[in-house]
């Protein structure tokens, strides 16, 4: 089984998004896929609403999902880490021990071919940023997806 974690700050708005679109695209009995955030804020709590939302709003339902921090154990615990920008890819970087653990972290967005490099934390916007990076998310996910089914 390959295990696939999703990181952002919180765990509250891009990572359970990442974790609930991938969850969709691939088959759970050969992926596994989770989150987690490099803070500490949210330990325990649902995800954003605007995230459950705009989730909802394309038939997921990440309101089960909880929040929790990464930690070194994620290292051994998954053979992916994607980070959804470059201050969570320095934060986990930091945490890795040798380089096989650093090799298994990438920016989620480095699987499309685009100039965007990150995916933008909504949290202190409207709504319509939730919009959008669902979509950046969702289009990541999609080749993910493709790369992991192919396996």
């Amino acid at each position: 089984m390959t295990k696939v974690l999703m990181v952002c700050l919180g765990n509250i708005c891009r990572s359970p998004l990442a974790e609930g679109i991938l969850q969709t695209k691939v088959d759970p009995q050969k992926i596994l896929v989770d989150s987690a955030g490099t803070g500490g804020y949210h330990i325990g709590s649902q995800p954003d609403q605007r995230s459950i939302a705009v989730a909802r709003k394309y038939g997921l339902d990440i309101s089960h999902q909880r929040c929790r921090k990464f930690d070194t154990q994620d290292f051994a615990d998954f053979d992916i880490i994607y980070v959804m920008d470059k201050s969570n890819y320095e934060h986990v970087i930091a945490k890795s021990r040798n380089q096989s653990e650093q090799m298994k972290v990438k920016l989620l967005l480095s699987e499309l071919n685009s100039n965007l490099q990150e995916v933008p934390d909504p949290y202190y916007g409207g709504e319509d940023g939730f919009e959008s990076v669902f979509h950046l998310i969702d289009n990541a996910c999609e080749i993910i997806a493709q790369k992991l089914n192919a396996k």
